[in-house]
C-alpha cells in the first residue's frame, strides 16, 4: 500500500488504532489492525471466506461487502477506527447521508454528518476527517470513535 499523502501514511504505519480502507467498486477492504494473537479469527467473524493476509505489507483483504461489519466490530473491540474511502467534493450532504445506517460516505461532509439523523440520536463521532488525493481518485480519512457500548448499524 502507497500513500502519497504524510497524515495518511502516519496513521497507517501507527499500530494503536484500526485502519480499515475502501478502494474502488470492485477492489477488496485492506485492513491494518494492532497485534493480537486471533486477529484472522475475529476479522472473519462469521463470514464464510477467510481474510487474507499480506506479509510484505503487512495488512489484511477482506471482501468490499464485510466494510460496514469490520468498521462496526473494530469500533467494538477497540473503540475507534480510521477509515479511508472516497470522496465526492461535489456530493453535497443531505438526508441520505443524515439518515444512513452503515458506516459508507462520499459526501462533503466527510462523514461528520453521517448517521446523525437517525431516531435514537448520533451512534458514533467523527473527528479528525480530511480528503487526499490517491492517484486521480480523492479519498477522505475519518477516525470514527464508539461514543457508547450499544452501537446499532
Amino acid at each position: 500500500m502507497r500513500f502519497e499523502d504524510a497524515r495518511v501514511r502516519r496513521l497507517w504505519s501507527q499500530q494503536f488504532i484500526p485502519v480499515v480502507v475502501r478502494q474502488g467498486s470492485s477492489e477488496p477492504i485492506l485492513v491494518r489492525l494492532p497485534y493480537a494473537d486471533d486477529n484472522r479469527t475475529w476479522l472473519r467473524g462469521d463470514h464464510r471466506n477467510q481474510p487474507t493476509w499480506n506479509s510484505d505489507a503487512k495488512y489484511w483483504s477482506v471482501p468490499k461487502s464485510w466494510f460496514d461489519d469490520v468498521v462496526h466490530r473494530a469500533l467494538i473491540r477497540y473503540g475507534k477506527a480510521y477509515v479511508i474511502q472516497l470522496y465526492k467534493r461535489q456530493q453535497t450532504c443531505a438526508p441520505a447521508c443524515w439518515n444512513a445506517k452503515g458506516f459508507h460516505c462520499e459526501c462533503s461532509c466527510l462523514g461528520a454528518h453521517h448517521g446523525n439523523g437517525h431516531p435514537s440520536g448520533a451512534w458514533f463521532m467523527v473527528s479528525d476527517t480530511f480528503a487526499f488525493n490517491w492517484g486521480d481518485t480523492e479519498y477522505a480519512c475519518r477516525l470514527i470513535t464508539a461514543i457508547n457500548e450499544s452501537l446499532h448499524v
